[in-house]
């Protein structure tokens, strides 16, 4: 089932996350980092834009870049509805186009966007009346399926989170209820920061930042008070690249292929055909197996979920501590 070997940094594939409010200088930063991170090939920087064509304001802003140039970032649009499927599957779509780092503007709609996780975990039953519950446990199983892609995809990827002011209740010294303060805090699930690589919280249009998460190695990288630039970008990708030689070819089959294990056996088989058969040589039968194993693993989770409307209704009235009725 696994492939041990001597630890490198070799294949890594980073997320990082810029989280701020609207206008901060998320979308500015991440473009611009992108680049560096493509080692400055703009052909090879996606965006995937669902902030209403936002993104498309700033075709040019690679002309003024650290390394400037004329050449144009790729550029698609998420339209409503934000399901967690839909992301999945526009990561997929700019993988095939050859993209290798693709800025995400922004994951928040995954989350509490029209149709998002809150969407679908509040959606109106058949008749048109609320739920007694929310669908939680269905909305997070659609949320599995985004991070699924993220966190396998054969691009960088470079995440825009927005964040809002939070409060949270507590008592004064009298005992009265009160609301405390908590600061910003990104709009998206609990723990999606705890799978980013890297991440920074923006200030001031992105002129000055507060490094939430970082490898010890890129900290120099991010002094906190000057612009984030694709020499940035650059210098992670130099970092990435420096745990060794990788042929990019192989890893590119190896990502495109693994991000489809989900869709099962039968699926991953058909894919395994179209595979040249060169490169299935050398991508080896260890490899094949572990591709395998993960797929048929996806299946018997299938399998074993697989319940009865009314069990499942019951079942998740259980878990949210809900009485039942009988």
């Amino acid at each position: 089932m696994l492939s041990i070997r001597s630890a490198r940094r070799e294949g890594a594939r980073l997320i990082f996350g810029f989280i701020g409010i609207s206008g901060g200088g998320k979308t500015y930063s991440a473009i611009q980092l992108a680049y560096g991170l493509a080692g400055y090939n703009a052909a090879k920087v996606g965006v995937l834009d669902s902030e209403n064509r936002r993104a498309g304001l700033m075709a040019d802003i690679l002309e003024r870049s650290s390394r400037p140039t004329k050449e144009r970032f790729m550029l698609a649009d998420l339209m409503a509805p934000f399901s967690p499927g839909r992301y999945a599957e526009a990561i997929l779509e700019f993988q095939q186009a050859g993209v290798e780092v693709l800025v995400i503007d922004s994951v928040s709609h995954e989350w509490a966007g029209i149709g998002g996780c809150d969407d679908i975990a509040n959606a109106p039953n058949r008749d048109g009346s609320d739920p007694k519950v929310a669908r939680w446990n269905k909305a997070k199983r659609e949320h599995k399926r985004f991070m699924s892609a993220l966190l396998q995809s054969d691009c960088h990827i470079v995440a825009c989170v927005r964040a809002q002011e939070k409060v949270k209740l507590g008592k004064d010294d009298k005992g009265k209820t009160i609301f405390i303060p908590i600061g910003l805090q990104p709009v998206q699930e609990k723990a999606f920061a705890f799978e980013l690589t890297a991440s920074v919280m923006v200030h001031d249009q992105g002129k000055r930042y507060d490094v939430l998460k970082c490898p010890d190695d890129l900290l120099p990288h991010f002094p906190g008070d000057r612009y984030i630039t694709a020499d940035t970008g650059y210098a992670m990708r130099q970092w990435v690249d420096g745990g060794g030689e990788v042929d990019p070819k192989i890893e590119s089959w190896k990502n495109r292929l693994l991000t489809n294990t989900e869709q099962g056996e039968a699926h991953i088989r058909t894919c395994w055909e179209k595979v040249p058969g060169p490169m299935r040589e050398r991508l080896g039968e260890g490899f094949k197996d572990q591709l395998f194993e993960a797929a048929k693993e996806f299946d018997r989770q299938r399998a074993d979920n697989e319940e009865p409307s009314a069990v499942a209704e019951i079942n998740t009235r259980v878990a949210q501590g809900v009485p039942l009725k009988f």
